[in-house]
């Protein structure tokens, strides 16, 4: 293993569950991982390819294309998975390689669960396994490749 769980990931050096839901030449889409335990459906997170600490060491290049990954996944949460908002969050305190974490909103989640980490605390909120992850995943890759340049 190396020194970075988002490289280690990029190269398969370890196993997540989902697929990759979109990939080019600067950033790497996929459902969160959490190591076998429920995960809230919908918990996206955007990669930047390139080992960068943050944000604003980014390219041009790479900042456009993270920029255009993260308005298609949004699109696709709020289109397919019918999110009635959805929350992006960037921390890099955990792991620092640029990545944004981004997460639904569903409709009907109560006010006091609003917030991109309080929506994993709704008793309600939509959560499953391996099964429910790639079904997920796959909705959206269809969402993505139908939506390239939209």
């Amino acid at each position: 293993m190396g020194e970075c769980f988002i490289c280690d990931k990029h190269a398969n050096r370890l196993q997540v569950s989902g697929a990759c839901i979109f990939e080019n030449d600067y950033i790497y889409t996929s459902h969160i991982d959490k190591q076998g335990k429920p995960t809230y459906l919908g918990h996206i997170m955007l990669d930047l390819k390139r080992h960068v600490p943050q944000i604003g060491d980014m390219t041009e290049e790479e900042a456009a294309a993270f920029g255009i990954a993260m308005k298609q996944v949004a699109k696709g949460l709020q289109e397919v998975f019918w999110a009635e908002h959805v929350y992006t969050l960037v921390s890099g305190n955990a792991v620092p390689h640029v990545h944004m974490h981004i997460i639904p909103r569903y409709a009907g989640t109560p006010e006091e669960y609003w917030g991109p980490m309080e929506v994993y605390a709704w008793p309600d909120a939509p959560f499953g396994g391996e099964a429910e992850i790639k079904h997920v995943t796959e909705k959206l890759q269809r969402f993505m490749k139908g939506n390239a340049h939209a």
